[in-house]
């Protein structure tokens, strides 16, 4: 088992100048990770025809193999999210699978697709696009805020539902609050109403367990690359067997027309070896102990949301249930309310006090969202809480 914090650094190629607290926001792949990725691409190379055309997804003969590449990285990767391998395919991240959805859903004039204020700002681009071109309306749904129960949550989605609703996108985290939605609750009550779900699940892969058909979804997206510590780009969608006809790569190549696995896996050249690498990632996960390594990062995350409040005598009022491995945070009212006041402090944080870490402007005032990684620990946290009063002239 391995000994958590300051210790696993050594698995990282991390700057150890920097404390490094925004691993959700591109992720970081592991030294291991990237040697493994390196000898695929080598091993490309050396015949590159052979391994693209006949071994990568079995567009030609390749009688020496039970199984393309792709399918056999696919199905460890399904394994590891409780996913029957062909009811997944690789994407290189959630916003082209979310946009293989969205411009797979028929919609019409009048028809809504509902998502929350809390959406990740290209998902809400592309749920805009997809409904304007077609004269159908996106429906944003206002988050109440504190969430002091899931179940508010809930009310406040299933609310914004109408007959004409044909599409509900949910967050499973939300990307800048950080926040852990009631996704399977709130995918029960749209079914109950006929509205079919797509969930955003990002941040989920590696910081919670999950096992996407019990999630009750039609589609599933995630990242790989972020908390599963896959090599960019990589990530996932999942189609409900009903669901995978119809479901078309935003991308029209060879694949067009030939059904669910050969669409996404048969759309143009590109490397691959960050897919095939993926299992690479899990596996370090496995070693580390998987559930070791969510206990640690969910209890660090929760720490650090106790001493940046404590700190900046500040107030989180999140229940404890609603964190994963990331922590969104209220700063000190002096530090500012609008995005300029947020990229200036984010810049001097970074410059002058070598502290990585995501901030933003939301709802009057400035936030701080920590990730909690398996290579920080609480000195790092102190360090950020202590760098901001500094900042602000209050120590």
């Amino acid at each position: 088992m391995a000994t958590f914090g300051h210790a696993m650094r050594e698995h990282w190629l991390l700057d150890p100048e920097y404390t490094y607290l925004n691993h959700g926001t591109v992720g970081a792949p592991p030294r291991r990770v990237l040697e493994k990725q390196q000898a695929l691409r080598h091993e490309i190379e050396r015949q590159p025809a052979r391994f693209m055309l006949r071994e990568l997804a079995g567009h030609q003969s390749a009688p020496w193999r039970a199984e393309s590449r792709i399918r056999e990285a696919a199905g460890c990767v399904a394994g590891f999210l409780g996913s029957r391998s062909e009811d997944l395919v690789f994407v290189p991240n959630v916003t082209t699978g979310l946009n293989a959805v969205l411009r797979s859903i028929p919609l019409a004039p009048g028809d809504e697709v509902v998502m929350t204020d809390l959406a990740y700002g290209a998902i809400t681009l592309a749920a805009g696009f997809a409904t304007r071109e077609r004269g159908a309306t996106l429906r944003t749904v206002e988050m109440p805020y504190p969430v002091l129960d899931p179940d508010a949550v809930v009310e406040a989605f299933v609310s914004a539902l109408t007959p004409r609703t044909r599409l509900a996108v949910v967050d499973h985290i939300t990307a800048l609050t950080a926040l852990v939605l009631p996704v399977t609750a709130i995918a029960a009550e749209c079914h109950a109403r006929g509205v079919p779900v797509l969930v955003d699940g990002a941040h989920v892969p590696g910081s919670l367990p999950l096992d996407i058909p019990s999630v009750g979804a039609d589609w599933y997206v995630a990242n790989l690359h972020k908390w599963a510590h896959a090599p960019r780009a990589c990530g996932i969608l999942w189609a409900a067997p009903d669901r995978q006809q119809d479901l078309h790569h935003p991308v029209v190549s060879w694949g067009f027309g030939q059904g669910f696995r050969e669409e996404f896996e048969w759309n143009g050249t590109s490397d691959p070896t960050s897919c095939l690498a993926a299992p690479e990632g899990i596996a370090l996960l496995r070693e580390w102990g998987f559930d070791a390594v969510l206990a640690y990062m969910h209890g660090l995350a929760w720490e650090a949301a106790c001493v940046l409040t404590d700190c900046w005598k500040t107030t989180l009022e999140t229940p404890r249930a609603m964190v994963g491995a990331m922590v969104t945070v209220p700063l000190p009212e002096a530090a500012g309310t609008t995005d300029v006041d947020a990229a200036r402090l984010r810049l001097a944080l970074l410059i002058e006090d070598r502290i990585e870490i995501q901030l933003h402007a939301w709802r009057g005032r400035l936030w701080a969202r920590v990730s909690a990684q398996v290579y920080n620990d609480r000195s790092d946290m102190v360090q950020l809480a202590e760098a901001v009063l500094r900042r602000l002239g209050s120590v």
